[in-house]
């Protein structure tokens, strides 16, 4: 019986002294192996054409097209590195040229070959699971991360009152926005967290000044339909004062939340969990919060996107009034 020939992935290794750089697995994706310090893939004129099967010739042509026609910036997609080879009996340094990981996804949508075919035809599919679902899964890295990945949905759970779950795309927002300081959640889980701030700089902020901004909110969510005049009506006069009060008060002559992102996530926290309206408490938190992240010009604010801000404060809503410190270091976290 004539053993059938097995189809291997094509892959590049890495010159000297640089890990294993690119993979092409047979449903054509590039993956990457080794243990890797920077964010970034590079690989050499070899190893590229090597993955996409074709000589390095064609590489290298499409690679001039990709920068004569400004596609991607030469300076910004290639990086000289020294490296040791071997001529003859020689030991020779020569500067090699690395290509990073836009260049070489950019060469695979030009490049034709069979494992060219199959990489345009797997960046095509993850394209659309990325746009029509909003989010991507590599399988494979969750699967290795599996224990750390399950110990973070635990810990967010862990932030809420027993009877209470968050829908597990909420859980699944808070944990990609932390998923580069693990470290907060074992903190928070020990009870070690602490706020943090860098931004500490002088800002006034009155409650009729906040009152008057979410006023503005009210106004243009009841034009275009998408709250009535109860929304952000205070239960009792002068409950933001109170709110704004807490968040600005100083002891000693020294502001006691040193920080602009302290400030924030208290002021954050304060009005979802005092519901100072009748409605509308956890909308006006939120906007509060980017609000005066905005008046503070603390450019860190940019780091909280809108489904992350949902979930936050959804979070906060539902959390043990216990957790409040816990919960506002956590909101500093990721605003650092």
């Amino acid at each position: 019986m004539k053993k059938k020939k097995e189809n291997k992935p094509a892959y590049a290794e890495a010159s000297a002294g640089r890990h294993i750089v690119i993979y092409q697995a047979p449903s054509g994706a590039i993956e990457l192996r080794g243990d890797f310090e920077h964010e970034s893939v590079w690989a050499t004129l070899d190893q590229i054409a090597t993955v996409f099967g074709r000589d390095k010739s064609v590489i290298s042509r499409h690679l001039s097209n990709i920068y004569k026609e400004k596609e991607l910036s030469r300076e910004a997609t290639v990086a000289k590195n020294a490296t040791v080879q071997m001529e003859g009996d020689r030991q020779v340094v020569r500067d090699i040229e690395y290509y990073n990981l836009d260049a070489i996804l950019s060469v695979g949508y030009r490049v034709n070959s069979k494992t060219a075919t199959l990489f345009r035809q797997w960046a095509t599919k993850t394209l659309r699971e990325h746009i029509t679902k909003g989010y991507t899964i590599n399988r494979k890295q969750i699967a290795k991360n599996y224990g750390a990945f399950m110990k973070s949905v635990s810990d967010i759970q862990a932030l809420l009152p027993e009877h209470i779950t968050l829908d597990p795309k909420t859980v699944l927002e808070l944990i990609k926005e932390f998923a580069s300081t693990w470290v907060s959640l074992d903190a928070y889980d020990k009870d070690a967290l602490t706020a943090i701030g860098t931004t500490k700089k002088s800002i006034a902020l009155s409650g009729e000044e906040l009152t008057g901004a979410i006023a503005n909110l009210r106004n243009e969510l009841t034009r275009k339909g998408d709250a009535t005049e109860m929304f952000a009506q205070e239960r009792a006069k002068g409950s933001i004062e109170g709110i704004v009060g807490n968040v600005m008060q100083s002891f000693g002559g020294k502001p006691v939340y040193e920080s602009v992102e302290e400030r924030a996530a208290h002021l954050l926290y304060f009005m979802v969990k005092n519901h100072p309206f009748t409605d509308g408490n956890k909308r006006s938190g939120a906007f509060a919060f980017i609000w005066f992240l905005r008046k503070a010009k603390a450019k860190k604010f940019r780091n909280i996107s809108p489904p992350t801000l949902t979930a936050l404060t959804l979070l906060i809503a539902e959390s043990d009034p216990k957790k409040k410190e816990q919960m506002v270091a956590l909101v500093t976290q990721l605003l650092k």
